[in-house]
C-alpha cells in the first residue's frame, strides 16, 4: 500500500501546494490553507508485469435514447427548475444563505414524494431528529411517510441505502458535514467533501438513487468546498432571496437533464414555502402609480418572462465623488450605462448619486435590462413619470445604440396578458425575416439610439444641474 503523503490545500478554493502558507495565491484568502493527507500516486506508465486496460466500445450519435425516468414532487416550481422532476439515478446540490430555506424546501419535497408512495429518506448531518420533527409540524408535513435519521458517516449512510427496501430518494442536510473515514481530514475540508460527494454520487448512479446535497455557501454566495463539487453533480441549484423580503428564487445553474438559468419563485410563509403561479404579477404588485425613476422590465429567466419592477432615484451628490448603489443587478453594468448616457446622451449624470434597485428581491443578469435601467435613470432625472402601461427592454452599447435581444414576442405576450398597452424597444433585426407581431392590444414604439429615449423625457441639461453644485461647493467652504 502506497505510503501516504502531506500535502496544503485550499478550503476555499481547493487549490494544493506543497507548503503552508498564510494566503493562497489562487484565490487570495487568507488563512484557509491546512495540513491534509492524500494517498501516494501509483508507478506510472505500462512496465512489466502491468496489466493492459481493456479495448473501448464505440458508438455513434444516432440512435434511440429513451427519455429518463422521473420523479415529480407535484411542487410545481420546484419541478420546473429540474427540468420536469428529480432524474432517478441522478444528484442534484442546491445552495444558499444560511436560513434561506434549503431544509425547509427540502423537507417538503421529501414529504410530497413520500405521499406519492416514492420511498423518501431525510438525512440530517446538521440537526438532530427532534428538530426535523419540529419543523415537519411547522410545515404541515409531520404525517408523511418519511424515513428520517441523523448521521454523518458516508460509510453508514451508503450501507443503509444499499438495502434492497431502501428509499429511492435521499437527502444529505448537509455535504459539509459528511466524513468518510478512508480520508485524514476533519469534516468540511475539501477533501472530506470531494470524496463525501463521490461516493455518493456512485451510490447514486449504481442504486439508482435520485441524491439531494445541500451545500453550505461562503460569503461572496458560492458552494463551499472544491469547485470540482459543482461538476460532480448533475444539477445545481442556487436559493436566492433578501431576508427582508417574502419571495425566494431557486435558480438552476447547472443542469444535464433540462435547461439551465431556470428559476423558480416561491413565497416564504409560516407554514413553509409556497409556489407562485404567477410571478410577474406578484413582483408588480406593488407599484405605487406615476412615479418617476420606475420602470418594468420584460426580461426572460430561462424560458419563463417574467416582469419586474426597476426603481432609481438619481440626487445631487453632498461629496465630491458621487456614490453608486445597486441592488440586484451588476454595479458594472450601471457604471457602463451612465457613461453612454453621460458621453452619447448629453445626460447630465454624473455628478449625481444613482441609487439602483431590482423590487421584489430578484437579481437580474440579462444585458436586455440596460434599456429598463436607463429609462428609469433618465425618467428620476427629469422627474418625469414612465407611462404606467409601458414595459421597457433592450441591450445598449458603448456608441449608444440600442440592439435588439431574443424571445421579443415571449416578452410582449407576457406584457400583453398582464395589461400593459404599449412597449420601448429596440428596432427589429434587418434581413430577420418576416416583422415580428405584436400581441393583440399593445403598441410598439421602436428606437435606434438612446438618445432617443433621453429625448421622450427631456431632462434638465447640466448648465441647470451645475449652479447647484457650485452653490453648494460655495456654501461648504464658507
Amino acid at each position: 500500500m502506497a505510503r501516504p503523503l502531506k500535502r496544503f490545500a485550499c478550503q476555499s478554493c481547493g487549490a494544493i501546494t506543497s507548503k503552508w502558507s498564510g494566503r493562497c495565491e489562487s484565490c487570495g484568502e487568507w488563512n484557509t490553507i491546512v495540513e491534509e493527507t492524500a494517498a501516494a500516486p501509483g508507478p506510472a506508465g505500462g512496465g512489466p508485469g502491468r496489466h493492459r486496460g481493456r479495448l473501448l466500445e464505440f458508438a455513434t450519435l444516432k440512435g434511440s435514447t429513451p427519455q429518463p425516468a422521473r420523479y415529480r414532487s407535484g411542487i410545481a416550481e420546484f419541478d420546473r427548475v429540474c427540468g420536469g422532476g428529480l432524474v432517478v439515478g441522478s444528484a442534484l446540490l442546491i445552495g444558499g444563505d444560511p436560513g434561506i430555506g434549503k431544509s425547509t424546501l427540502l423537507l417538503q419535497v421529501a414529504a410530497a414524494l413520500a405521499r406519492q408512495h416514492t420511498a423518501c429518506a431525510y438525512i440530517s448531518g446538521e440537526e438532530a431528529l427532534d428538530q426535523v420533527r419540529l419543523r415537519g409540524e411547522r410545515l404541515g408535513v409531520s404525517d408523511a411517510p418519511v424515513h428520517l435519521t441523523a448521521a454523518t458517516s458516508v460509510r453508514d449512510i451508503i450501507a443503509s441505502l444499499e438495502r434492497p427496501d431502501a428509499p429511492r430518494v435521499a437527502v444529505i442536510d448537509s455535504i459539509q458535514t459528511m466524513w468518510l473515514d478512508t480520508v485524514e481530514s476533519t469534516p468540511g475540508t475539501v477533501t472530506q467533501v470531494r470524496a463525501s460527494a463521490q461516493a455518493l454520487v456512485e451510490l447514486a448512479k449504481r442504486r439508482g438513487i435520485a441524491i439531494l446535497l445541500v451545500g453550505h455557501v461562503t460569503k461572496d454566495g458560492a458552494i463551499a468546498g472544491p469547485r470540482v463539487l459543482e461538476h460532480m453533480v448533475d444539477t445545481v441549484l442556487y436559493f436566492e432571496g433578501e431576508r427582508g423580503h417574502q419571495f425566494r428564487i431557486l435558480r438552476t445553474v447547472k443542469n444535464r437533464f433540462g435547461p439551465t438559468d431556470e428559476i423558480g419563485v416561491f413565497e416564504m410563509s409560516d407554514r413553509g414555502l409556497a409556489d407562485v403561479a404567477n410571478p410577474s404579477a406578484l413582483f408588480l404588485g406593488e407599484r405605487r402609480g406615476q412615479v418617476s425613476g420606475a420602470c418594468v422590465f420584460a426580461g426572460i429567466e430561462g424560458t419563463r418572462p417574467l416582469l419586474v419592477e426597476i426603481q432609481a432615484l438619481v440626487a445631487p451628490s453632498s461629496f465630491g465623488t458621487p456614490r453608486h448603489a445597486v441592488v440586484g443587478w451588476d454595479s458594472n453594468r450601471l457604471a457602463m450605462v451612465l457613461a453612454v448616457l453621460e458621453a452619447r446622451c448629453a445626460a447630465a449624470v454624473g455628478a449625481n448619486d444613482v441609487y439602483l434597485n431590482v423590487a421584489g428581491g430578484l437579481r437580474i443578469s440579462e444585458p436586455a435590462a440596460d434599456l429598463a435601467v436607463a429609462a428609469s435613470v433618465v425618467s428620476s432625472l427629469a422627474d418625469e413619470p414612465v407611462p404606467a402601461d409601458m414595459v421597457v427592454f433592450g441591450e445598449i452599447g458603448l456608441g449608444g445604440e440600442v440592439r435588439p435581444v431574443g424571445q421579443r414576442e415571449a416578452r410582449l405576450r407576457e406584457a400583453a396578458k398582464l395589461g400593459f398597452r404599449s412597449a420601448l424597444v429596440p428596432r427589429a433585426r434587418a434581413g430577420s425575416g418576416s416583422t415580428p407581431r405584436a400581441p393583440e392590444g399593445i403598441t410598439i414604439d421602436e428606437i435606434d439610439h438612446l438618445s432617443d429615449l433621453v429625448a421622450r423625457f427631456q431632462p434638465a441639461d447640466r448648465r441647470q444641474r451645475r449652479p447647484e453644485r457650485e452653490g453648494l461647493a460655495d456654501r461648504r467652504r464658507n
